[in-house]
This record gives C-alpha cells, structure tokens and sequence, in this order.
C-alpha cells in the first residue's frame, strides 16, 4: 500500500538581481514509497537529493508538484496540520550534533519532543524514556551525559530515540551513516532495518554510497541535475 507519493515535484531557485539565473534543483521527480518499504535515492553531491528531502518534509516550499501522504495532498498544508504532519514524518541528518541542543543532557533531549507534543503525562516520562534508549540499545547511564561526552554512533542512536517518541510512519536517513566508521554505520544500519520490520517504518535512504543504498533499500533512484534518471 502506498504511504507517499511524490507527482512532478519541481524545486526552482533564482540567481542574481537583473539577469536572474533559474536553478533547477529538482525538476519533475516522481516516485512513490510504499508502507514499511524503503527507497534509495542516490547520486552526487548536488544533484537534488537533499531537496527533495526537504520539500517533501515541507522544511521548503516546493515551486510546483503534489506531495501525498496517506492519501492526502500535504503540499499546501499550513499551521496546525503541518504541525502534526511533523509528527508523522522525520529526518535523520549526516550529523547528529546539529540535532541537539550541546546543553541539554541527554535525558532531557529525548523528552522535549515528548512533551512539546503532549505524547504522554508526566507520570509516565521517565518509563517512555527508559523504553526508547532500550529500543536503539543504549546504556540508560548515558541519559545524565552532555552530547559532547557520547560518540558518534550513540548520538545517532539518541537522534533515532527521538524521533521513535513520535512514532513516525516515515523517515528520511540523509547521509545518516556517512560520518560513521564502518563498524559502526553497520550497527546504525541494522538498527533502521530492526526498527522497520517491529514498527513498519517507511524510509527515503539518501547516500551517496551505491553498496549501502543497495544493501539498504528495495528499490533505488538515481538522479543527476535534479531529475531521476534511472531505477535499480
């Protein structure tokens, strides 16, 4: 069954004041994901990729195309709904670091988005944090700990911990493994593949590298100068 659906997604820019330039980030892509599948979508460093992350998550607004999610066009979507369309969808950057706040322990980083969204009371916080560091297999002494004291595998877990609070249908994994030693992309990746199968998580899994993409993904999309130009 189909989660999303993406019909000619164009993402245009515009260079210089007199004679503007248009800059085709992404032009006329379409594919669809279907739920608890995932999609590859590769090629090189700015090709579109990350674009089409990001307007499909509605963090930029696309120049033209739909973008449907269960069934409903969310490419107008304002306010309150795409509120909780956040919810819903998610995305894991290339750096977790830039995911959180360097001053908030831990504990804490995995709670705000609990209670930004009102998830849980507050009776039942400290069980749901205990549960979500279980599930992307953290030691809970990490939880009192600054992110600067974690590696870089741990963040990714707490990024991933996160976002599992939300219990998102849709992730996005952008360059999510590529800082990682090799040991330990295969552990963040096996995490994504386990969190799929027990909560059938649809993923968009942009890289660069073909071996991960197709070790990842089901099916996978290449793209050069903001097109798709094959399927694998």
């Amino acid at each position: 069954m189909t989660l999303l659906s993406v019909e000619n997604l164009k993402k245009y820019y515009y260079s210089g004041v007199f004679n503007k330039k248009e800059i085709r980030a992404v032009d006329g892509v379409d594919f669809e994901i279907n739920k608890g599948r995932t999609l590859g979508l590769v090629g090189s460093s700015g090709c579109g990729k990350t674009t089409v992350a990001r307007t499909i998550l509605r963090l930029i607004e696309p120049t033209e195309g739909r973008i449907v999610f269960e069934k409903k066009d969310i490419t107008k979507l304002r306010g309150r709904g795409l509120k909780s369309l956040g919810c819903e969808m998610q995305i894991i950057f290339q750096n977790p670091e830039s995911s959180l706040n360097p001053r908030m322990r831990i504990y804490d980083a995995i709670l705000e988005p609990l209670r930004i969204h009102k998830l849980c009371s507050a009776d039942e916080e400290n069980e749901k944090i205990l549960k979500l560091i279980e599930i992307v297999n953290l030691n809970e002494e990490l939880l009192f700990r600054y992110p600067h004291e974690l590696s870089g595998g741990q963040l990714q877990r707490v990024v991933i911990a996160r976002i599992l609070s939300l219990n998102p249908k849709f992730i996005v994994a952008d360059e999510a493994t590529s800082m990682l030693d090799p040991l330990v992309q295969a552990q963040i990746l096996n995490l994504l593949k386990d969190l799929q199968i027990k909560f059938g998580i649809s993923y968009l899994f942009i890289s660069h590298d073909m071996d991960v993409v197709e070790w990842m993904c089901d099916e996978i999309a290449i793209m050069d100068k903001g097109k798709i130009v094959d399927w694998k």
